[in-house]
């Protein structure tokens, strides 16, 4: 299976040898902004131009980044959308760091992967399968917690 290569003319490979249809001028939209943008820092020419302004920069969007970042990681305990938040954080990241666009591009090119096998017919049947499977097993389990126990709560409630 392809890995989502840049180089036109490739087709990306699904689940079973199924070709995926992406359109060449997609492709090639998307190859020629990723050349245009290449890797590195995206702050003004102004802020590059002073070495002190600029590392002053990158330690701002560190700092801003590491705090998104934490606070997704924080969301992944509690109520919120901890992954997005993280992403987000990594995408501050990339506007000043390499490291950050390259594992962008790695996830970003892994979710399409995903994305495009999940559409795969098989792929869609087996999870369907699955997830009945699973509906009758939880059904089948509470249809004998309330044969065993009745309609009884688990814990004792007194009139207060």
């Amino acid at each position: 299976m392809n890995t989502g290569s840049n180089k036109p003319g490739e087709a990306v490979m699904g689940a079973h040898g199924a070709t995926l249809d992406k359109s060449q001028d997609e492709q090639d939209e998307q190859d020629e902004r990723d050349e245009a943008r290449g890797l590195g820092s995206r702050a003004p020419e102004f802020v590059k131009a002073r070495r002190v302004l600029h590392l002053s920069w990158q330690v701002g969007v560190f700092v801003v980044g590491l705090a998104v970042v934490a606070a997704g990681a924080a969301m992944l305990v509690l109520p919120g959308p901890g992954w997005v938040v993280i992403f987000g954080g990594m995408a501050i990241w990339a506007t000043e760091f390499v490291w950050a666009q390259l594992v962008l591009r790695w996830t970003k090119r892994k979710v399409t992967e995903a994305a495009q096998r999940a559409l795969d017919p098989r792929v869609r049947r087996r999870n369907l399968i699955l997830t009945s499977i699973g509906v009758v097993i939880a059904v089948a389990v509470a249809g004998v917690y309330l044969w065993k126990f009745g309609l009884q709560m688990p814990w004792k409630i007194k009139d207060q």
